[in-house]
């Protein structure tokens, strides 16, 4: 089967099109999924350079890829959730699993895939995954309560803007950060209430913190006392004034997945899809990717 190789850490050149082994099987907990679109994602740049060579056995030639849209072409024999035909996403942390979805078929857990959603086409589900995931379990580390508000950064980005629809359902009240004033109607189209560039951080003015885009600075916004949360391990705000911060790390969660997915199918939740492009030209995704700007998701077709 063809995918997408890395052939050494590096940049976007050490990424080409190969002929690889495609699984025999699914494992008797797994299941096997023919690929419609992979998600390009930050954590696939930071891997593709050599970040993560020291949590992690899996060394090139290997598969990149954490996000998945595809059908279902066969179950293991302890599998009753899903049957073969079924549209499905799935996100794999790849340090985790070893198992990249820069891949024309990948063989994946049965308990961290979930239905596809139904109300938009199969490619555009592929940056559902990790994207959701990430935004909702940071979310879940906050305890406010509903009227509280929140301040996104990164807030158009694919985290913040998923973390953005996601507190507007809690009842939150959201101040989106955003790089520029071209992001404004987009922050707001995601449900925004008000929208703010760095410089225009208010001190003291919010309850919490998600901090999505690496500006640690940005913990001054937050009250005495308030709540920070980062999905930017490398650039975490330091603990100052009573303010409590915590780092969120995305889990594999098939179920969680699921109930991404019903919110998109009751148009709760809305995916944003930037370009999509041939597995030939994935290095140019990755340097769309790094070159920053991105609104909405990068996606790989076979």
């Amino acid at each position: 089967m063809r995918a997408v190789v890395l052939t050494s850490f590096g940049g976007p050149e050490g990424l080409s099109v190969s002929e690889i082994t495609e699984p025999a099987g699914p494992d008797p907990d797994g299941v096997l999924i023919r690929t419609a679109a992979a998600a390009v994602n930050p954590v696939d740049l930071q891997t593709r350079g050599g970040l993560h060579a020291g949590h992690s056995a899996f060394r090139p030639p290997m598969v990149l890829g954490w996000d998945v849209a595809g059908t279902v072409t066969a179950v293991g024999e302890q599998v009753t959730r899903f049957r073969p035909g079924d549209r499905v996403v799935a996100m794999s942390a790849q340090m985790a699993t070893g198992r990249g979805t820069y891949a024309e078929t990948v063989a994946l857990p049965a308990d961290i895939v979930a239905p596809a959603p139904r109300t938009v086409e199969l490619t555009t589900a592929a940056g559902l995954p990790l994207a959701s995931l990430a935004g909702v379990q940071a979310l879940d580390a906050f305890d406010l309560p509903a009227g509280a508000t929140l301040l996104v950064t990164g807030a158009v980005g694919a985290v913040g803007g998923m973390a953005v629809q996601l507190a507007k359902l809690r009842g939150w009240k959201v101040v989106a950060q955003v790089r520029s004033a071209r992001d404004e109607d987009a922050a707001r189209a995601l449900g925004a209430d008000r929208v703010v560039d760095e410089a225009g951080l208010s001190p003291r003015a919010v309850d919490g913190l998600l901090e999505t885009a690496g500006l640690p600075g940005a913990i001054s916004a937050v009250r005495d006392g308030g709540r920070v949360v980062s999905i930017v391990p490398t650039r975490v705000p330091a603990v100052e004034r009573g303010i409590r911060v915590t780092v969120s790390h995305v889990e594999q969660d098939g179920p969680r997945l699921a109930e991404m997915a019903a919110l998109v199918d009751a148009s709760k939740l809305r995916l944003r899809t930037s370009k999509q492009l041939g597995f030939e030209d994935a290095a140019e995704a990755h340097r769309l990717l790094e070159a920053g700007g991105v609104r909405g998701k990068l996606l790989l077709l076979p």
